[in-house]
């Protein structure tokens, strides 16, 4: 990989990740240069869909960086977060080990690194390369695995009992994000950066449509972008995200439509819409206005 990049001002972060296909807001280009610069955890909250993950996806690469994900999930614990030792391999060494050797010496032996299985925290403190940590939807964890990342956001060390102390090779740019589906710990949140992101408006929306699907006509593009716009507004189980946007964007350019009509907007509807009842709900309603 190429030496990691140092961003010398926000202009040039906005420019990078522009330059990557992620197109950012001023406050993001900001908290993702002091993030870079200062060495801090960014926690980004939002609803799902706005871009939170894609922030980290394009930060490791405008960075040059390798991206080190871990996906959180309800009931996630610290063998599947920080490490966990091969307990196969620490018993073939045991059985291997010559008879009488004593038990201190066979305990010294298997509590090595040749059997400690890394998992995405340690392993990105432990590269020697900075990578770009993305600890995604940190909300559906519990209070407790929050109180263990604090020793990692603080100090960028992780303990562990049978070897010590492990501090960070270099230091990782780390992003939590979150749906704001519970409310975080002060603890947690007075360790990191915060950014909060928000639907787009409809002017960089379209922005973000026309860098993804340049041939898109501008009539179609804004025309998408009137209609996604009317489509949130609705009281829908899942808006549809800003991912959904470009890949409706992309569906209308392959398919060369040159309008959104009530035909065009029913047969591709599925592409913004993912629940029946929201379809059903989309249908009557936007469907309405665009035959109107």
């Amino acid at each position: 990989m190429s030496e990691p990049v140092v961003p010398a001002s926000v202009d040039e972060v906005a420019d990078g990740l522009q330059s990557v296909g992620y197109l950012p807001g001023e406050s993001t280009a900001l908290v993702a240069y002091l993030a870079a610069r200062l060495g801090k955890p960014v926690l980004v909250e939002g609803p799902a869909g706005v871009g939170k993950t894609e922030l980290a996806k394009a930060m490791a690469s405008y960075l040059q960086r390798e991206l080190v994900r871990l996906q959180c999930y309800e009931g996630l614990d610290e063998a599947k977060a920080l490490y966990e030792w091969n307990y196969r391999k620490q018993l073939l060494r045991i059985q291997a080990e010559a008879e009488g050797t004593g038990w201190q010496a066979v305990q010294d032996d298997i509590f090595g690194e040749e059997f400690l299985l890394t998992r995405p925290l340690l392993q990105a403190i432990s590269s020697p390369d900075p990578v770009v940590l993305l600890i995604d939807e940190i909300d559906k964890t519990d209070q407790e695995f929050e109180a263990m990342l604090l020793e990692l956001l603080s100090d960028f060390q992780i303990s562990i009992p049978e070897l010590g102390r492990i501090e960070a090779r270099t230091h990782p740019v780390v992003l939590l994000t979150s749906n704001n589906s519970r409310e975080l710990t002060e603890a947690l949140k007075r360790r990191c950066l915060y950014l909060w992101l928000d639907y787009p408006t409809p002017e960089r929306e379209l922005e973000i449509v026309h860098l993804h699907a340049p041939g898109l006509p501008a009539n179609v593009a804004q025309r998408l972008v009137e209609v996604v716009a009317m489509v949130r507004e609705l009281d829908l189980k899942k808006p549809p995200s800003i991912a959904e946007s470009i890949d409706w964007a992309r569906a209308l350019l392959l398919l060369g439509a040159q309008d959104i009509d009530q035909k065009t907007f029913r047969d591709t509807l599925s592409i913004i819409v993912k629940h029946r009842t929201d379809l059903d709900t989309v249908a009557e309603r936007v469907g309405v206005r665009l035959a109107a």
